[in-house]
C-alpha cells in the first residue's frame, strides 16, 4: 500500500488541507493518507502554537468517517522539536509493508536544504502540492514529484485572525470543530 505522509501544525486544520488530501487519493496512485500533527516544529515557535491534543482532535473530527485518511500521534512521542528523519523511522518501523510517501506544499519544498538529515529524507519519495508556480525542486535529481493541484486560499493563520475578532469561520474549516475554536 502506498501511503501520503502528510505533515503539518494543523493550527487548525482547514478545508484547504482536507481538499489537498482527498484529490492526492483521487488523483495519484496513494491510497491513504496520513496527517502527522507536529507537536513542534525546528521551524515554528511553540508560542504560536494550540495545544497539540487540541490540534490532533480537530484533525480526528475533521476526517470522521473517512476511511482512506487518518491521524496519528507518533511525532508526540518522539523528541522536540519534531524531525522528519525521525517520524518517518518510526513510521517504517509501522508499516514495514508500506511505501511511504511524504505530501508538501510547495513552499515547503524550497526549504529543503535546511532540513535535518535531508539526504536520509530525500530517500523517501516526495509528492508536492504546487502552491506557487515559480518554486523550484532544489533536489533535481531526487524523487520529487510536482503536482498542479487546486489550491483553496485559506490558511491557518486567517482562521486565527477571524476567531481573535470574533468572525465566522463557518466553509473554512468542517463544522464539527468550530466549537473547540471558539471556546480556546
Amino acid at each position: 500500500m502506498k501511503i501520503g505522509l502528510f505533515f503539518g501544525s494543523f493550527n487548525p486544520i482547514h478545508i484547504g488541507h482536507l481538499n489537498i488530501a482527498q484529490w492526492f487519493l483521487n488523483q495519484t496512485d496513494i491510497e491513504k493518507i496520513i496527517f502527522i500533527v507536529s507537536p513542534q516544529s525546528p521551524f515554528k515557535s511553540e508560542n504560536d502554537l494550540m495545544k497539540y491534543e487540541l490540534r490532533h482532535k480537530m484533525v480526528k473530527l475533521s476526517i470522521k468517517n473517512q476511511h482512506k485518511m487518518s491521524v496519528s500521534k507518533v511525532e508526540f512521542s518522539l523528541s522536540k522539536p519534531s524531525y522528519t528523519i525521525n517520524t518517518l523511522n518510526a513510521l517504517k518501523k509501522q508499516y514495514p509493508n508500506s511505501e511511504l510517501v511524504i505530501v508538501m506544499g510547495s513552499d515547503t519544498m524550497v526549504s529543503l536544504p535546511q532540513w535535518h538529515e535531508i539526504e536520509s529524507v530525500l530517500k523517501f519519495p516526495i509528492y508536492v502540492f504546487m502552491r506557487n508556480t515559480t518554486d523550484m525542486n532544489p533536489f533535481p535529481n531526487a524523487e520529487i514529484k510536482c503536482f498542479e493541484t487546486p489550491i483553496l486560499s485559506v490558511s491557518a493563520s486567517y482562521i486565527r485572525q477571524l476567531l481573535l475578532e470574533k468572525k465566522a469561520i463557518n466553509f473554512l474549516v468542517m463544522d464539527a470543530i468550530i466549537p473547540l475554536l471558539q471556546q480556546k
